[in-house]
């Protein structure tokens, strides 16, 4: 079981989210063990488990030092988080995913929506059976509809060309930052901290997240589909209109309607040159001030935490640094 090179810098660390990704394989109980199969390579594709890593980080801050109960509930929020992707992908009709077969390119869409509700379900048989209030679940549940309203509101301003910057930020807080807020919340609460603790970690996820999504639409702007590992700029095709490109369409309107205009029919010279006008409107700068501002605010509020007996304030202030300072 190989984890992201990022974690050998974190031992402790790692040996948890090792420990998490072991629950969820346990967990995966299914007759097809065609799809059991799927779901577990989805599971071990690379992924960094940022969002299990931050709710093991605050669980640091309480005074309930469960780790088995720490790990379970990592692996919950793992579950929910490939739940959603496996959705993702089936709305977005995509065919890889960390340049591995998605699972509806492989078994249909019909399989992957059944794979992703059988994940909903082992996440909440999870938090069920370790979180010790109804507080944690209701979070949860709050959290599933806010992510699910962000993917709705994205849908809904599919092709739209009025729709604006405040727009798009109103749905990656749901699709993106609501986890990382709810990972950062669940840590902390769950170990024992004060509400008022537990909702200050939650504002932190909020701004990570936040900024990672800003920047993981930059780099749809700044990598290839080679490095990225999904095809550059196929959201412009499906009419999802990310931060680099609202920002130029502030400035070069003139030359990208009559190009988004053709919506579908967009053929690839069209998304390339959609790419090139963007880069050259200074799109990408203007959206890489904005994540910094959040990736500002997320490092100042952590910076304000209190200090723990372990390293567990500083881990989480390099971490914070280094995957919203990433160029891939």
């Amino acid at each position: 079981m190989k984890l992201h090179s990022m974690w050998q810098e974190y031992p402790a660390l790692q040996a948890d989210l090792s420990a998490s990704l072991q629950l969820m394989e346990k967990s995966l109980k299914l007759k097809n063990k065609e799809v059991e199969q799927a779901i577990l390579s989805m599971i071990h594709s690379g992924g960094k488990l940022l969002r299990p890593a931050y709710q093991l980080l605050f669980s640091a801050y309480g005074s309930d030092k469960d780790r088995e109960k720490a790990v379970a509930l990592a692996a919950s929020i793992e579950m929910l988080h490939t739940a959603s992707l496996i959705h993702d992908d089936i709305v977005d009709h995509a065919d890889t995913r960390r340049k591995l077969p998605t699972i509806r390119s492989e078994f249909g869409n019909d399989v992957a929506v059944y794979a992703g509700d059988y994940l909903f379900v082992c996440c909440f048989k999870l938090m069920a059976d370790y979180a010790s209030s109804m507080k944690s679940l209701q979070m949860n549940s709050r959290s599933m509809e806010k992510i699910l309203a962000g993917e709705l509101g994205q849908m809904s301003k599919r092709y739209d060309l009025s729709v604006t910057v405040e727009d798009y930020l109103e749905n990656i807080r749901g699709k993106t930052a609501e986890l990382f807020a709810l990972s950062c919340f669940i840590g902390a609460y769950e170990s024992g901290t004060s509400l008022r603790f537990a909702n200050q970690a939650r504002e932190i996820g909020e701004a990570i997240g936040l900024a990672f999504q800003i920047m993981d639409d930059v780099l749809d702007y700044s990598q290839d589909a080679a490095a990225l590992g999904k095809p550059v700029l196929e959201d412009v095709r499906q009419g999802v209109y990310s931060l680099p490109l609202l920002m130029a369409l502030k400035n070069d309107r003139q030359q990208l309607l009559p190009l988004l205009e053709k919506q579908a029919a967009m053929t690839e010279a069209d998304t390339h040159e959609v790419y090139r006008i963007v880069q050259e409107s200074a799109g990408i700068d203007e959206a890489k001030k904005l994540a910094a501002d959040y990736t500002k605010k997320a490092l100042q509020a952590i910076q304000k935490l209190p200090e723990t007996k372990d390293e567990t304030k500083t881990y989480l202030y390099q971490i914070t640094a280094q995957i919203l300072g990433r160029s891939n």
